[in-house]
């Protein structure tokens, strides 16, 4: 056979799989003098997806696009002018299903002249086969049009072989994959992957975030080289991560079909580059991106500073801080304040009267513009001020759920004072403790001020001498959870006197499991079994919870059993129990590997698990819902003398593999045997007489209390006492902040908004009564929480937002009484929730031209009232006190 004829077969062949692989399209193109002309229909929807029948707002437009080729480079590289003819548009207010499943008629809307004349406006798009390499126009235009245009374009694009590859159009620069089966191409988009400018912020937790479900299906039909036809469905679920019942759901539509037969055409421009072409056309235009323009709405019925400072004398702050009123107040507070400037913010700071102060200084520090930082510069003075507002303002910049570097630098620059009362300092390092902390966990620990705070802590836990500034410092270093201060927490936690190895240990605790290095655990293995020296109790069993929290090596879960053996019977109580329940306990870590263990006779029998003390160890859940998990967690480590040495309450928060300590609240005593002549362990030392308390909330670590210290305080503070609790923490969080940017591949835009405000009102009470030997601890926690979550749709035509509000009142009371007047010891815990009202509304605004119109819908119940069985034990004991506190 003839070589030219081999080799000529063999290339035809490689040419025909080369098709086939490519789905047998060819290169795309659009000839020249020739006007295409494509019918173009839009539909968007929005609807709420917790109502029984699809609700919400929906937008329709249809028009004909013009295409024809200005010039074409030798390359392929081609120049196209699209043009936008006759657009029409309608929505659908207040859409709803009736009970015949009808709709109500579309309305057309009406547009501006200007509008049309805008919408008409050509635009020029550098194109090769399917991809646009190019966008031109006039950058002068309505954003809202602009980004229209952009939408229309981007069905242009497109590629006519199989592969995935990353492409821009509205949605910004985003990863897509093709596949091709004969005339078909289809496109997958993954919205997810999609890079554009940075707009928008959310909360650092998760939990307090927004999950956002995002899908993107084009269909092209392609046929002698030319796009026939695009079809595009594009779908977002967008809903709290709280709630997700409260979501949203917006889908977009977009259809182009070319309209046979074609027409002539426009003749070619002549020009050596396509700059030349450009340069040529009138008005001419400029070179723009195809990713969608953010566009802002301009809100005129939102709350004005201003406008309230006019009326300031006549306006009320509530008070109340449980209420939901108060609430909603705050997230109205926090709106006019992102709007104002710096001279109102610090007039409404000094008109306001002394008691409603610092629920203005908290709405500030959440607000965090540059203005309402500026203005508490200059309002607070840490020398004159109350200590009541300086500890809300610091308080408040540690519960700040996305903290700038501003807002750090304000306290560091607050505290960077010669003289301050020792408690504003205290809770100002706890305070930059956790700015720190939540600023390197949105990837901003690189700043210089981060770096300053982290310094100012490790600098003055060097340089502390008292035990109370090393215990401080070290809290601090807990709340900012950093792995390069894990070497001076183990030098702490090892060689550190009983108050400091505890808080070092604490710190530990707080670490994520990643931290936990194989030195963390060597070190806490030398506590446990006091390898060096003899540990508090406390501080041993610490240990042991790091080591069996953070993925344990078996060997470690069998040595903590071991050792059980040879500890007192509280202490060993109280582990065994520890161990016992985290194999109940689904979010535990190693509940494989203690399963595996404890199926092993050697080591779960009688011997070890026969101990009788009355030390207890508990943990269930409260609540769960389709997003949430809450638990409750009880801790009781009673003296060998059936004291009560320490007790840790603890309601945590389990939502999309996310854990947030909500409350924990921690009692602890010591010395209480001296009170009634018990003898100590041998070789124990004997404690000074001790109450205290410490709390974490929202994994923030607040500074401790002391209710006394020493017998004479003990004694003078049961004679001057008030009877009334002792306040933990009073105030106005805002926990969720979220705010999103949705382009649409249409050239919409979506904002999603959430802004979650809670009240919290939370105070303890221990009573100790010596004569009649019970000791009586109380936690109560009132709260509200006032949920905002919206959907913003901006269009040319249409504006429509879809709301969400949610709010709930609660109460919760937990109450331990513990009477030692005999043998055994009784004790008697109580945890009850009042009844919880809560309101949700569905409200769909929508604006077009000069129409508008809002419809509401609501609903409102009561969760009755219910007190919580913790364990069967617990409740025989509860009836037998109760009964005889009756009699």
């Amino acid at each position: 056979m003839d070589p030219q004829a081999v080799r000529g077969c063999f290339c035809l062949l490689c040419f025909s799989l080369l098709r086939a692989a490519k789905g047998n399209v060819q290169l795309l193109s659009f000839h020249p003098r020739t006007l295409y002309r494509y019918r173009y229909t839009l539909d968007v929807q929005l609807h709420h997806t917790s109502t029984p029948q699809p609700w919400g707002a929906r937008l329709q437009a249809e028009t004909l696009v013009h295409l024809h080729q200005l010039w074409r480079e030798p390359g392929g590289e081609e120049l196209l002018q699209v043009q936008i003819r006759e657009l029409k548009a309608k929505h659908q207010p207040e859409e709803e299903r009736s009970q015949d499943s009808s709709r109500g008629a579309p309305v057309e809307i009406a547009l501006s002249p200007e509008a049309q004349a805008e919408l008409q406006q050509p635009v020029f798009i550098s194109w090769n086969s399917g991809k646009v390499k190019a966008f031109h126009g006039n950058e002068a235009e309505n954003i809202l049009i602009s980004n229209l245009k952009r939408g229309i374009i981007g069905l242009f694009q497109l590629q006519p072989h199989a592969g995935t590859t990353v492409e821009e159009d509205a949605s910004g620069s985003c990863q897509v994959t093709y596949t091709v089966s004969n005339h078909s191409i289809t496109k997958i988009k993954d919205l997810l992957s999609c890079s554009k400018p940075k707009s928008g912020f959310t909360s650092i937790n998760k939990i307090f975030g927004v999950e956002w479900q995002p899908s993107s299906r084009s269909q092209y039909t392609v046929k002698d080289n030319l796009l026939q036809s695009v079809l595009t469905e594009e779908s977002h679920v967008v809903a709290p991560a709280l709630r997700s019942r409260s979501g949203i759901k917006i889908t977009s539509r977009q259809q182009l079909q070319l309209v046979s037969p074609t027409m002539p055409g426009p003749a070619e421009v002549s020009g050596q580059s396509l700059q030349d072409v450009l340069s040529g056309t009138e008005p001419r235009p400029q070179p723009l991106g195809m990713a969608s323009l953010p566009f802002r709405r301009v809100c005129t019925h939102c709350p004005s500073l201003r406008a309230f400072l006019k009326a300031f004398d006549k306006q009320r702050v509530k008070a109340d801080t449980s209420k939901v009123a108060t609430a909603w107040q705050f997230q109205r507070f926090i709106q006019m304040l992102r709007g104002a400037k710096k001279r109102d913010v610090l007039q409404l700071l000094r008109r306001a009267p002394e008691e409603t102060r610092p629920f203005l200084v908290e709405a500030a520090v959440a607000t965090q513009s540059v203005a309402s930082l500026a203005a508490l510069s200059e309002f607070l003075d840490f020398s004159k001020e109350p200590k009541s507002l300086l500890e809300k303002f610091l308080y408040a910049a540690a519960f700040s759920p996305r903290p700038s570097g501003e807002l750090l630098q304000l306290v560091l620059d607050k505290l960077d004072r010669k003289q301050l009362a020792p408690e504003i300092w205290e809770t100002g390092i706890i305070a930059v403790g956790s700015l720190v902390g939540k600023l390197c966990q949105q990837e901003l620990c690189g700043l210089q001020v981060v770096e300053r705070g982290v310094e100012t802590i490790l600098r003055g836990l060097r340089g502390a001498e008292e035990e109370p500034e090393v215990v401080i410092y070290l809290l601090a270093l807990g709340n900012a959870m950093l792995p390069e201060t894990i070497p001076a927490l183990l030098e702490h936690a090892e060689d550190g006197p009983t108050a400091v190895t505890a808080a070092a240990t604490s710190a530990l605790q707080r670490l994520p499991t990643p931290h936990i290095s194989s030195k963390v655990k060597r070190a806490m293995r030398r506590i446990f079994h006091q390898k060096r020296r003899s540990y508090d109790k406390t501080c041993r069993l610490a240990a042991a919870e790091i080591l069996l929290d953070n993925h344990p090596l078996p060997m470690d879960v069998i040595n903590i059993l071991l050792a059980t053996s040879e500890m007192e019977t509280e202490m060993a109580t109280f582990l065994l129990l520890k161990v016992q329940n985290s194999l109940r306990d689904h979010h535990h870590l190693a509940k494989k590997i203690m399963k595996d263990i404890m199926g092993d006779p050697r080591i779960n029998n009688y011997n070890f698990f026969s101990k009788v003390g009355i030390s207890s160890s508990f943990s269930g859940p409260l609540a769960v819902t389709q997003d949430l998990t809450s638990t409750f967690g009880l801790d009781l480590l009673f003296s060998e003398g059936g004291f009560l040495r320490k007790s840790i309450s603890d309601f945590s928060l389990f939502s999309h593999g996310q854990r947030l300590r909500a409350a924990q609240v921690t009692f602890e005593a010591q010395g209480m045997e001296s009170m009634v002549g018990e003898n100590l362990s041998q070789g124990e030392e004997e404690p000074e007489l001790m109450a205290g308390m410490s709390a974490t909330f929202f994994d923030v670590q607040l500074r401790p209390v002391v209710f006394f210290q020493g017998y004479t305080d003990l004694m003078a503070k049961v004679l001057l006492s008030s009877g009334g609790p002792t306040s933990v923490i009073r105030g106005n969080l805002l926990l969720m902040d979220h705010h999103q940017v949705i382009p649409l591949q249409s050239g919409l835009q979506v904002i999603i908004k959430l802004q979650g405000g809670l009240g919290l009102d939370i105070s303890a009470d221990m009573d100790v009564s010596v004569w009649e030997q019970e000791l009586k601890t109380g936690v109560t926690a009132r709260g509200s929480l006032a949920m905002d979550f919206q959907a913003e749709l901006d269009s040319p035509f249409l504006q429509a937002t879809l709301r969400s509000q949610t709010e709930v009142e609660t109460s919760i009371h937990f109450d331990t009484k513990l009477r030692f007047s005999s043998s055994p010891v009784f004790m008697c815990l109580q945890l009850r929730e009042e009844q919880v009202p809560y309101r949700e509304v569905f409200t769909v605004s929508q604006s077009a031209g000069s129409q508008s119109s809002t419809a509401r819908k609501g609903r409102r119940g009561t969760v009755p009232g219910r007190e919580f069985a913790l364990h069967q034990t617990n409740s025989k004991v509860c009836n037998l006190l109760l009964t005889a506190e009756e009699e």
